[in-house]
């Protein structure tokens, strides 16, 4: 098959009250086995898919936001082992869910952590980078490290939390991903717009591919994702290779599941040497990193 084809699986996404870890182990195998018996390279979970977790601790703990923090933190060695294993055993790419994680190196307070965990053993981490109100005013969810680019066998892996990938400079930040991931937790469908938006905007710019995740369906015990709005979206430029909307796949909103996309990594490199335009490298253009100079004229009286 021509060119570096790979398949992506975007993950819409229920939590569940979670009885014990084995019902836990039982959910991520399947939906792991699910996308990788369709053929998937590389799985993208939601942010704060991992609050989940709180769960086993019982619902007084879930719905406790503090408690739900350390809970969910206390439970991420074992979840980031499990991954490990079925990142191995399927012979695929998985970024976690993400969730909060308390890093003695980084503060007193957690950080919103996503993993990548590759068949060979390999694994990374992205923290989120900017804080929403909630995260920031009411949860106490601090800002993490700093973004990486991750070379894997797949392709240079770029990560945008959410959030983040509202924020253009992030974008640009890893401008050297062919593959941009976008795990998002939003509740309602004006946020759930706001960060596709973000992630089709950071394709466009970059030329590159976009990935978005989404937590899906209700989870009343616990006020940081009691709703959820959602679906998995995979998102190109609209240009030379890729779809004249820059839609390679999406899901159906609200409805779990996953959205598959076959991506040519080689269209990439393509479209950032020869597209019809080239945003990628004519952003040296704008002068500063706040946009060209504005000259402001007031009327005369």
């Amino acid at each position: 098959m021509a060119g570096r084809m790979i398949t992506v699986a975007a993950a819409a996404y229920p939590m569940d009250i979670l009885p014990d870890w084995g019902a836990y182990e039982t959910k991520l195998s399947y939906w792991v086995a699910d996308a990788a018996g369709a053929g998937a390279d590389l799985l993208v979970f939601p942010e704060y898919g991992a609050m989940e977790l709180a769960t086993l601790g019982g619902l007084r703990v879930a719905g406790d936001l503090e408690a739900s923090l350390r809970a969910v933190s206390d439970r991420v060695p074992e979840a980031d082992a499990l991954h490990a294993r079925l990142a191995a055993e399927h012979g695929v790419h998985i970024l976690a869910a993400s969730g909060p994680v308390f890093d003695p190196g980084l503060g007193p307070r957690p950080v919103n952590r996503a993993r990548l965990f590759s068949p060979d053993g390999q694994a990374g981490h992205q923290d989120k980078q900017i804080m929403t109100r909630f995260e920031r005013e009411d949860w106490g969810i601090a800002s993490g490290g700093p973004l990486h680019i991750f070379d894997t066998a797949l392709g240079r892996i770029g990560i945008l939390i959410c959030y983040d990938a509202e924020y253009p400079l992030f974008g640009r930040a890893l401008k050297d991903s062919e593959l941009l991931l976008v795990p998002s937790c939003t509740e309602a469908r004006a946020g759930y717009s706001r960060v596709r938006i973000g992630a089709m905007a950071r394709a466009l710019e970059n030329q590159c591919v976009a990935v978005m995740a989404s937590t899906v369906g209700a989870a009343a015990w616990n006020e940081a994702v009691d709703f959820n709005c959602g679906m998995g979206g995979v998102f190109g430029p609209p240009d030379t290779g890729f779809p004249p909307n820059g839609i390679l796949a999406e899901g159906r909103l609200d409805q779990p599941g996953w959205a598959y996309a076959s991506v040519d990594l080689d269209r990439v490199g393509r479209v950032r040497r020869d597209g019809v335009v080239l945003n990628r490298t004519h952003w040296e253009e704008q002068s500063g990193r706040d946009g060209p100079p504005v000259e402001v004229r007031l009327k005369p009286d």
